[in-house]
């Protein structure tokens, strides 16, 4: 292996309150945030001399802006942009973070998100029953009634059960693993065990897709510190370091011959990252992968090398992911059962893996580490490649 030395480093995450009823606005929630990650990553807020925001693209640019900066009393700063690049975008700007320090236009960069989909008149399932203009033609969604994600994964899974001969128990390893792992989990939402009894009971929203496969979601925030690999940053709690990064947009084709529910572009995002690691999947020690819905799940593991095409089901039903497993999965419970904060789940729970802080669920090996987004329905695929240390 060709093995490269890290691009930056995660120095610090922080969060702001998660909760399933709104208390605080999505910035009082960015700002909390931020001030955590900067303190984890043993910063005064002078050293930040960059801000990246993300909003969730279902808020309004006034919800959460660059204005934080001035919240925050940030001064100075050299470098600022805004991501709303739906659950792709939480990878993307700690990518863009990457670049610029490793180019040296800045040493300390907080990269923020925050989201409050539960307010006093909209549940969390409201707030994403939004359409996703599958076909390009305004208005056809509404019209036959294909309402928000869930419709649209809905049909991606009967393609895939239709095109692979999965089945809904497929799906329920999906849900049953990471509701095993969010057990582990202190912090996780969903912690108390599931059978597949439970999962097959749980309510149908558009079939095949049930209650119990799409995410739970919560109002919080979550903030990540991207220093220089040399910088003292994380010294006391440790760093995660950048050690490949990935992205692949396939475009949607809404004419025949061209399958968009069960071939993604993740492949594209996978191979830039590992190759610019310099390893292979088969080198990764533990996956985050973006699980929106249990199928996101199923055909993550499956485009970023894990398990041949079609196979990803078998693979959760021997318990490759689960506890005790082959290739642990989204350690503290994923966004099915943890909680949904868009792409930051998966890029939280695998800082906190490699700083040794992931309490109740630590695993042993952190050499390399995957987390992966998405965004759209499986349009936009992002993906680091991270460790517990910086290489040669």
């Amino acid at each position: 292996m060709d093995v490269k030395k890290a691009v930056a480093k995660i120095s610090g995450v922080g969060f702001g309150e998660l909760s399933r009823k709104f208390t605080l606005s999505s910035k009082e929630l960015a700002v909390d945030a931020v001030i955590a990650a900067v303190q984890d990553a043993g910063l005064d807020k002078s050293a930040i001399d960059g801000l990246i925001v993300n909003r969730s693209s279902t808020a309004e640019k006034s919800i959460l802006s660059l204005r934080i900066q001035d919240d925050l009393g940030l001064r100075n700063l050299k470098i600022t942009d805004t991501f709303s690049s739906e659950g792709a975008a939480a990878v993307q700007m700690i990518q863009q973070a990457s670049l610029a320090i490793h180019y040296g236009m800045a040493e300390h960069i907080v990269c923020v998100f925050a989201d409050t989909p539960i307010m006093e008149a909209q549940s969390g399932g409201d707030a994403y029953a939004i359409t996703m203009d599958l076909d390009n033609v305004i208005g056809w969604e509404q019209e036959y009634g294909l309402h928000g994600a869930v419709g649209a994964y809905a049909l991606a899974m009967q393609k895939y059960m239709a095109s692979y001969g999965a089945t809904e128990e497929d799906f329920g390893a999906v849900a049953i693993a990471n509701r095993a792992w969010a057990g582990k989990n202190p912090g996780a939402f969903l912690r108390k065990p599931m059978t597949m009894e439970d999962y097959m009971a749980s309510k149908s929203i558009s079939a095949p897709l049930r209650m119990f496969d799409c995410a739970f979601p919560v109002n919080g925030g979550c903030a990540v510190v991207v220093s220089a690999v040399d910088s003292s940053a994380g010294g006391d709690s440790g760093s995660a370091y950048v050690r490949g990064m990935g992205q692949g947009h396939g475009g949607y084709k809404t004419y025949g011959g061209h399958d968009n529910e069960t071939v993604t572009a993740a492949r594209l995002a996978a191979d830039t990252a590992y190759s610019m690691a310099g390893i292979t999947p088969a080198d990764i020690n533990h996956a985050h992968i973006y699980d929106a819905f249990t199928y996101t799940g199923i055909i993550g593991l499956e485009d970023y090398g894990f398990c041949p095409k079609g196979k990803g089901g078998a693979f959760y039903r021997d318990g490759g992911t689960a506890p005790g497993g082959k290739l642990p999965v989204n350690t503290g419970g994923g966004q099915l059962s943890g909680y949904y904060l868009q792409g930051m789940t998966q890029v939280s729970e695998a800082v906190l893996q490699a700083t040794g802080r992931a309490e109740g669920r630590q695993l042993d090996k952190n050499d390399w580490i995957l987390a992966s987004n998405q965004g759209g329905r499986m349009d936009y695929h992002a993906c680091l490649v991270l460790s517990c240390n910086k290489g040669n």
